[in-house]
Parts: structure tokens; C-alpha cells; sequence
């Protein structure tokens, strides 16, 4: 999941500026982490805990108020009521990555995903994007080829990957929505020569850029096998140390260091 902390981190100031190219500091002036690393990191904990989604991810979003969320969540997190309210948008695949490194079998990974959706994102499109991202970043970890990942995707979710970074950018815009989101990150790792190169693609083309290079980035670190080390420190020296402890611990649970 540390990459996908990291392609929020480092997507977060092109997210209502984007930059419609891969020549950038990877970590611009500005950077931060925003409301897609912080449910990364509840949902991890909550995993590592055998807990309720629902409450963790509430409690996150309590103790890190003001960090990009949206409308309909920010009134879900402020509520007492735990229902979730019919979300299609890209928040359940920006925080699911922990899903798809924590179980081994795609049964599992399916099934978790979903629970960790619907709190939320109970819409159908919610939780396919949840469960394509999880998958891929699934497959990726078992070894299996970009070719693989894609056709599976594509062939589960009705995901267009046909289409590639350079036809996407110049028509891509700013869209909230898994099934406007979730194919164009997947694109964008597939494309990818390595880690670094993914959030490059991903930041590249612009729209909810912190989230889309979100997603982008758990998937190219299960398949690259981790997250340069460099890239890695500097990510997180942006996080709050209870931040910080919960990707750590997550990391030696599942010996990902």
C-alpha cells in the first residue's frame, strides 16, 4: 500500500492543476498527503485488526479532518449513522490497495474488497472499482503478466484498456467516478517501464490526479516488487507517526520490507 500513499502524496498539487506531462519533480513544492492516504491507512489498520471498516474508516477521517474529502463523505464522517449512501465515486479504489497485498486468493481479495467498499460505495460501480483494483494489485503480486492483468480486468469489469496514456491525455478530464478513474490508472501502470515511470504516466494525464496516481501506484508496487527506497523514505517523512507505525507494521505483517 506505500505506493499508493505515495501517488497520492505526490499527485495531491497537480489535482486542480494538472500537468499534462512526465517531466516533474516527483515531489513538488506542496505535496502532502490528502483523504486517499489516509483511508489507505485505516483500511490497512482495520484489516491488521479484524475490525469494522465502517469504524475505522470514520475515525481516520475524525482524526485527520480537512484533507480533500468529498461532499458526501464529509457528511457521512460527521454523522452518527453508519449506512453507507450509494457512492459510485473513486474514493472505495483510491483506499483499497491494502486489500490486495493483505489476502493471498482471489476469493478473499473479491470478497474483502467488496466489504471494504460498501461502507461507503455501495453503488455497483463503488465496488467494482474496488475489487478490479485489488485484483490487479493480486495478480501483480502472484507474478502474472501485464497481458494477464489486463485481459482479466477487462474481461471482469468491461474496463476499456485499449487505449493508451497518449490517446488519453489531451481528452482526460477532472472526473470523480471509479468508472472514469479506475481504467485510466490501471492504463497508466500498464504502460509503465517501472514504479517511478507508473506515477509518471498517472500524474501525466491529469484529472483527480492525486487519486487516479493513487490507485496507479499500489498496483505498480506489487508489481515491480516495492517502492525505490529513496521514493519510499522521502513519502514518509510527509505522514503523522501514527501514520507512519500502521505502514510500517503493515509492512513487516506482510513482509513487504
Amino acid at each position: 500500500m506505500l505506493g499508493a500513499i505515495v501517488g497520492d502524496i505526490v499527485g495531491s498539487i497537480y489535482e486542480f492543476d494538472n500537468h499534462r506531462s512526465k517531466d516533474f519533480t516527483l515531489f513538488g513544492n506542496g505535496c502532502d498527503y490528502t483523504d486517499d492516504t489516509v483511508l489507505t491507512v485505516a483500511v490497512a489498520e482495520c484489516i491488521m485488526n479484524n475490525g469494522n471498516y465502517a469504524e475505522y474508516i470514520k475515525d481516520y477521517a475524525r482524526k485527520f479532518p480537512a484533507r480533500g474529502y468529498g461532499g458526501m463523505f464529509a457528511q457521512w464522517i460527521r454523522s452518527d449513522d453508519m449506512e453507507a449512501y450509494n457512492s459510485w465515486g473513486n474514493g472505495s479504489a483510491m483506499r483499497v490497495s491494502a486489500v490486495g497485498f493483505a489476502f493471498d486468493d482471489m476469493k478473499s481479495v473479491v470478497a474483502e474488497s467488496k466489504r471494504s467498499a460498501e461502507v461507503t460505495h455501495n453503488h455497483p460501480e463503488g465496488i467494482k472499482g474496488a475489487q478490479a483494483t485489488a485484483i490487479a494489485i493480486l495478480m501483480a503480486r502472484k507474478g502474472q503478466s501485464k497481458e494477464q492483468i489486463k485481459k482479466a480486468i477487462a474481461n471482469c469489469f468491461g474496463y476499456d484498456l485499449n487505449r493508451t496514456v497518449d490517446e488519453i491525455r489531451p481528452v482526460y478530464v477532472f472526473n470523480e467516478s471509479c468508472q472514469e478513474t479506475v481504467p485510466e490508472a490501471i492504463i497508466a501502470f500498464l504502460e509503465s517501464t517501472d514504479f517511478e515511470d507508473a506515477i509518471r504516466n498517472a500524474v501525466s494525464l491529469g484529472g483527480d490526479t492525486d487519486t487516479l496516481t493513487c490507485i496507479t501506484g499500489g498496483i505498480a508496487e506489487a508489481f515491480y516488487g516495492g517502492v525505490p527506497k529513496d521514493i519510499a523514505y522521502k513519502a514518509m517523512t510527509y505522514l503523522p507517526p501514527l501514520m507512519q507505525d500502521v505502514v510500517k507494521e503493515f509492512r513487516e505483517w506482510r513482509n513487504l520490507c
